[in-house]
């Protein structure tokens, strides 16, 4: 279904209601939902492996699908207070986000913050009721900012209908903007209580996933979605090519020496990338407080899983021939939305390394959310 409604998520720019009613009955919204309030809470991982496997048939459904289960096991780090307000009203609440903390500007006063700021790239803004946004909190003006995240309700912010998008045209991620807007305390989270262990949240939510590093292990929130397109393009064009003749040629595919070794160059690429990010989550929650170290590394892997899922769609799409120059259709549309991934900060591979090379070398940390 969601192969059949990936046009239509492109053109409307925003998940169908359709599809957001179909995640809803089958509970996919809630894989990291804390289990106290109806959650399944599976192991990390599950958000590689259900973000690749959706992402088979339409990308910017899994990567709204990936957004949505992960700002459930965020506000699962938040005071209980915050938590009830919202899930109290209904489990089923979508919350989206956007972590760019420069964009906002707080300043602290009795009970809490008045924030304001515009944000960029709000995936899945539109059916939200919610949005986590990131900012740098002033508590007083003789001290450097805190870089915290604040819940705003929907009446709290306006969303401005920008995202006219190259790839990724259907996850809505649009502007928001806000303008001095009262948060209470509660409903703030510092992030310096995300960076691995007991949380405001984990109080009640005792289980591993709401004491894990969050920013740390942010490229794996979103870097299943160019894994699943690239292991979705290898396995239609493995199973539709033993037949297929070229046009030009009439040659057979599948009998092609250079068919054979790109397609076997992009198997490759696309297996590294899973058996990284696989590996890291599972390593990230068994340790669940990793060291500085380690924590550069998993930012530097998770951007260079991305890399190489790009290459093998990139190698995909030039088997693919000139039939891939078309806009409609599956191979353009991948294509488009991975190469839209890779511009995420989360996987700029210079940035990474950067970071990790200097951890590494006995150097203080240029990522103070780690």
């Amino acid at each position: 279904m969601l192969r059949e409604r990936a046009p239509r998520c492109e053109e409307l720019r925003r998940m169908p209601d359709e599809t957001l009613r179909d995640f809803h009955d089958a509970e996919l919204f809630r894989i990291h939902q804390p289990r106290r309030v109806g959650g399944a809470e599976l192991e990390f991982v599950a958000v590689v492996e259900f973000g690749a496997l959706l992402a088979r048939a339409c990308a910017s459904s899994s990567w709204n699908f990936i957004n949505f289960l992960s700002h459930h096991l965020m506000l699962g780090m938040f005071p209980p207070r915050a938590q009830d307000e919202i899930w109290g009203a209904s489990p089923d609440t979508l919350i989206a986000s956007s972590f760019v903390f420069p964009a906002g500007k707080a300043k602290k006063v009795k009970g809490g913050y008045v924030l304001s700021g515009r944000w960029p790239f709000s995936s899945g803004v539109d059916p939200s009721e919610w949005n986590m946004l990131a900012g740098l909190a002033w508590l007083d003006d003789n001290a450097p900012p805190e870089a915290r995240v604040f819940l705003l309700q929907r009446s709290q912010y306006k969303v401005i209908d920008n995202w006219f998008a190259g790839g990724l045209r259907g996850t809505g991620s649009k502007d928001v903007e806000a303008l001095e807007q009262f948060v209470p305390e509660h409903r703030t989270l510092s992030v310096a209580d995300t960076k691995g262990g007991p949380t405001p949240g984990s109080e009640v939510n005792p289980g591993v996933l709401f004491q894990m590093p969050v920013f740390a292990l942010f490229p794996y929130m979103l870097s299943g979605v160019p894994l699943g397109i690239a292991e979705g393009l290898i396995d239609d064009f493995a199973s539709g090519s033993p037949t297929r003749s070229g046009r030009m040629t009439g040659a057979r595919i599948a009998e092609i020496q250079s068919t054979q070794i790109r397609l076997g160059e992009a198997t490759a690429y696309a297996h590294a990338s899973r058996l990284v990010q696989v590996a890291n989550c599972l390593e990230a929650q068994k340790l669940v407080v990793p060291d500085a170290k380690t924590k550069a590394r998993y930012r530097l892997e998770g951007a260079y899983a991305v890399e190489w899922a790009l290459r093998a769609v990139d190698v995909m799409f030039a088997l693919s021939g000139a039939g891939g120059l078309y806009e409609s259709g599956q191979m353009p549309r991948a294509f488009r939305d991975a190469h839209a991934v890779k511009q995420h900060f989360s996987f700029n591979t210079d940035i990474a390394a950067t970071t990790y090379g200097r951890v590494a070398l006995g150097l203080p940390t240029d990522n103070p959310t780690l």
